[in-house]
């Protein structure tokens, strides 16, 4: 522990995690896609929603709990990342249960929606829209076209969220396994303190 440092370090700082923002993201995109292509008062329809949120609170949630708790941000931080596998779930039912393709991993559309770095669900709601019409023939498409897509853009950025989650978590673990917990800083901090006086 350097010198400089105090008992509680310096902890927080979600904001600026890139996996906060994909998730933050994927919760905008969601509670757009819930609300227009499922019944609002619908299970499903909150179900999305509250696993989205979960995702985005959790992150922020294990960040700041990180100063006292690193087990608690660990766990948090999982239980982030189960709470988006269980919306990665929800959409690929979605798209199965109404006969609508998944993209499968090649398809040159998950790479173009990575490589566009969207930040806002307006960007990603126009890039679909864009997307869209330029699949089709005509610019009257279907209307499956739309919650298609839509769908296959937030599977695409919960899988970066999810990613960037897994290197969070084996990074967290790492550190913990490393430096121990607030429990071990707390007597390396007492320890050090004796030694002074």
């Amino acid at each position: 522990m350097p010198e400089n440092e105090g008992l509680i370090p310096k902890h927080g700082g979600y904001r600026k995690l890139k996996s906060y923002q994909i998730a933050q993201l994927v919760y905008d995109v969601t509670v757009r896609f819930c609300d227009s292509y499922l019944e609002r008062k619908s299970r499903t329809h909150d179900q999305m929603v509250q696993a989205a949120r979960s995702g985005v609170q959790n992150i922020a949630e294990g960040s700041q709990a990180s100063g006292t708790s690193k087990k608690t941000e660990l766990k948090l931080t999982n239980v982030a990342r189960a709470s988006l596998e269980e919306l990665r779930l929800d959409y690929e039912d979605y798209l199965r249960q109404r006969r609508l393709p998944q993209w499968h991993r090649e398809d040159p559309r998950r790479a173009e929606l990575i490589a566009r770095r969207f930040t806002t669900a307006d960007a990603v709601e126009e890039w679909v829209s864009t997307t869209s019409t330029s699949s089709t023939k005509s610019t009257d498409f279907s209307s499956s076209t739309l919650p298609e897509i839509t769908a296959n853009a937030a599977l695409v950025l919960i899988a970066v969220a999810c990613s960037l989650l897994d290197r969070q978590l084996a990074a967290q673990a790492a550190a913990f396994e490393n430096e121990g917990g607030f429990t071990e800083r707390l007597y390396r901090t007492r320890t050090q303190t004796r030694k002074r006086t």
